[in-house]
């Protein structure tokens, strides 16, 4: 890393939909940004792109995100332990991709586990980051990557990645999923489609702005919209009659990591 923590040269290998969404919100990060990725992504000015790791000697990087399918890693990363060295620090975005089998990609790099999710596109993320023998400096660099695409917590052991990928990594699309329920629930409900969707994306959007900014728990911010025998504690009995929200949500919980468990497994 270069003084002050400054990024010189940041290469980004894999620009799909997590890729880009980082991207979106590490420009001016770093004095050169490099993509890697054989399709044609769109980037934005002044970002370079290259179809395919460069053969030959070149200035090393300081930083390489790793945002490639872990089932294309062996051939995509193949030449990159040849391009970096022990002050370059990789990052890996590779879901179930464990820091011992990233070492077949990194040579002598740093190795570092990262789970962020695509809200990070809009600064409103949340990454999970993991690593062992870190510097102070490298930490220092990592962190003000990510906390451009807002939040960021270090993990205490590599196997809270299982859960995490399940709960935040996951998560934007159980959100989504909630929006499109309540939205068809509206239009069954009679709302026009269109004024439904409106209202649950208001909806949602607005309750998490007020969960964020107000310091009372979930519990007891559901509370203050809940008078007794009213409208929402109705609906609240309803969501929560058998099997019930909670046990739907620690069901898509167990299922999503489960799933993150056989992929460090490789099945």
């Amino acid at each position: 890393m270069q003084n002050e923590n400054k990024i010189r040269t940041l290469w980004l290998i894999g620009c799909g939909n997590m890729g880009s969404a980082l991207l979106a919100r590490w420009i001016g990060a770093a004095e050169t940004i490099v993509v890697v990725d054989p399709g044609s992504p769109q980037l934005p000015e002044g970002v370079e792109h290259l179809s395919a790791l460069p053969v030959g000697v070149l200035p090393r990087p300081d930083m390489v995100v790793l945002a490639v399918k872990p089932q294309i890693a062996p051939a995509a990363l193949a030449g990159l332990p040849a391009l970096v060295g022990p002050e370059t620090v990789v990052v890996s975005i590779m879901a179930g991709t464990m820091l011992a089998d990233l070492a077949a990609f990194t040579g002598e790099a740093v190795p570092v586990r990262a789970m962020p999710n695509t809200p990070a596109s809009v600064g409103k993320g949340v990454t999970a980051l993991y690593a062992n023998g870190l510097s102070d400096e490298a930490r220092v660099a990592v962190d003000a990557l990510f906390e451009r695409t807002g939040a960021v917590v270090w993990l205490e052991a590599e196997n809270q990645f299982d859960a995490v990928t399940a709960v935040s990594g996951s998560g934007p699309a159980y959100v989504f999923r909630f929006i499109e329920a309540l939205a068809a629930a509206g239009e069954a409900a009679g709302l026009p489609s269109e004024l439904a969707e409106k209202l649950a994306r208001a909806t949602v959007v607005g309750a998490a702005a007020l969960a964020e900014a107000d310091p009372r728990s979930p519990r007891d911010l559901r509370a203050a919209v809940t008078s007794p025998g009213g409208t929402t504690q109705a609906g609240l009995e309803a969501l929560d009659a058998d099997p019930g929200l909670p046990a739907l949500v620690r069901a898509a919980v167990r299922a999503a990591a489960g799933r993150s468990k056989e992929l460090a497994e490789g099945r």
